[in-house]
């Protein structure tokens, strides 16, 4: 008696572990799409020059961001989403914090000190 309930023991958690197992796979292909990676964003201010320039650079909704900062003075970086976001970086090299966009369109990233345009993120 005792090796049939041992039995019947060992059946429940073989089907109860591989209907776990089961449980897991559209979890991992669902969150697939929100895993991204991080799309890195090289700028660089130099004087009244920064680079990129105006440039388009695409993104997934809902993509990770970020941008890596090399600047001779500290600054800010205006990120026209909604909302808003105003980034602030300081002289030298700085990755600013990771954000995302949850809507389609361009997005400008300026500097409003030097009136110019660093980057286009057109979100799809």
């Amino acid at each position: 008696m005792r090796r049939a309930i041992a039995a019947l023991a060992l059946v429940v958690c073989t089907v109860g572990l591989a209907g776990c197992g089961d449980d897991d796979k559209p979890g991992d292909s669902g969150s697939g799409g929100s895993d991204q990676p991080t799309k890195t964003i090289d700028v660089t201010f130099s004087g009244d020059d920064v680079t990129p320039n105006g440039d388009r650079v695409e993104v997934a909704v809902g993509q990770p961001i970020e941008f890596k900062v090399t600047s001779d003075a500290a600054g800010e970086i205006h990120v026209h989403s909604d909302p808003e976001q105003e980034l602030a970086y300081t002289k030298g090299t700085v990755t600013l914090p990771t954000f995302t966009i949850d809507k389609p369109g361009i997005v400008e990233v300026e500097s409003h000190a030097l009136e110019k345009t660093i980057v286009q993120l057109e979100v799809k």
